[in-house]
């Protein structure tokens, strides 16, 4: 009876394990890696990431993350293959360290527009870039602003998809522009949806352009559906890549009217021709988050680009605890 006692009491006084967040990042983007360290009061777990002389890469995690929750940070952007491939190579060797649950952070999805097969002999890769995280060992995605949200129905794995709105919108209304000559503006079809939920929390009018696309990367605005007449424009998308969309929109924008057109964008691919092109069309501001890191030298003083990582840090800090994450986007709390 005596020994039995003293068991449940050492059973008592020992501290259960708990499984610390260790953050991690690849080389893509690794000042919001630190942004969002710091939200989380927490820092960037050491690695080794180089390329062999033929170009292989060689990834080796320096500390130990047994039974801990692990979270990649890494973006999908320019150059994309290798950023990929750099992704899988770490999530396969945090899975051979025995990490107990390997969190794939992607604010950029890369390959996401080629998300179905609009002509005969076309590769889907949005799916086969899900299958690829999968079978590299990721437990769960959490992903900003996927190009289409069907793209969650590609994995057999968690996905939660958080969505710079608050950001955004926040800035937009410490601009205070006038609020009785906002329009919120859909430069196509596709994104009325994005736009709608723009518009709503903004407290103002739609508008939507009607675009043609005759190939990749190049698109003819057509005509307006809405008033934008002497009004103040904020147009909404997810990616602007050659900025060839945005541009044109902007410029059929003050061809019927309007005062000022403002861009809102998620992830500033800027490819190509975008910041020439966005430098010379009529735009007030063009204003874009850090999902991707603004490499360029030359970068127009027009470009605003504002930090996710408060986001992103909450979402994982939630996703540790086993808390909500829709609830972030009640727009009732303010980030600092």
């Amino acid at each position: 009876m005596k020994a039995d006692l003293e068991f449940e009491r050492e059973l008592e006084s020992k501290i259960l394990p708990t499984h610390d967040i260790k953050l991690f990042s690849g080389r893509s983007n690794p000042i919001l890696a630190q942004e969002i360290a710091d939200y989380l009061g927490t820092s960037v777990g050491p690695m080794i990431i180089k390329n062999f002389s033929d170009g292989e890469l060689y990834v080796q995690v320096q500390d130990s993350i047994r039974g801990d929750d692990v979270f990649i940070v890494q973006p999908v952007c320019n150059p994309v293959n290798e950023n990929l491939v750099e992704l899988l190579i770490m999530i396969d060797a945090f899975k051979r360290a025995s990490a107990k649950t390997i969190t794939a952070v992607i604010p950029y999805y890369g390959y996401a527009r080629q998300d179905r097969k609009t002509s005969g002999r076309e590769a889907i890769t949005a799916k086969l870039v899900a299958d690829l995280l999968t079978t590299a060992g990721a437990n769960r995605v959490l992903a900003m602003d996927l190009h289409t949200g069907q793209i969650q129905g590609f994995f057999n794995i968690l996905v939660d998809h958080i969505y710079s709105t608050p950001v955004i919108v926040k800035y937009i209304k410490e601009l205070n522009l006038p609020a009785d000559e906002l329009v919120a503006v859909s430069p196509d079809t596709g994104g009325v949806q994005r736009t709608r939920a723009f518009a709503k929390h903004l407290n103002c009018p739609l508008a939507i352009i009607d675009k043609r696309r005759a190939r990749h990367n190049e698109a003819i605005a057509d005509h307006v559906i809405g008033d934008i007449k002497d009004k103040i424009c904020v147009m909404f998308d997810d990616i602007i890549d050659t900025a060839g969309t945005i541009c044109e929109a902007a410029k059929l924008l003050k061809r019927e009217g309007a005062k000022e057109v403002y861009v809102c964008a998620s992830h500033p691919v800027f490819s190509g021709p975008a910041l020439s092109r966005l430098e010379e069309a009529p735009i007030k501001e063009v204003i874009v988050t850090n999902t991707i890191p603004l490499k360029n030298d030359y970068i127009p003083s027009k470009i605003k680009q504002l930090s996710i990582a408060p986001l992103l840090g909450e979402a994982i800090s939630r996703i540790h605890d086993d808390q909500s994450v829709s609830s972030l986007f009640g727009f009732e709390k303010e980030y600092k």
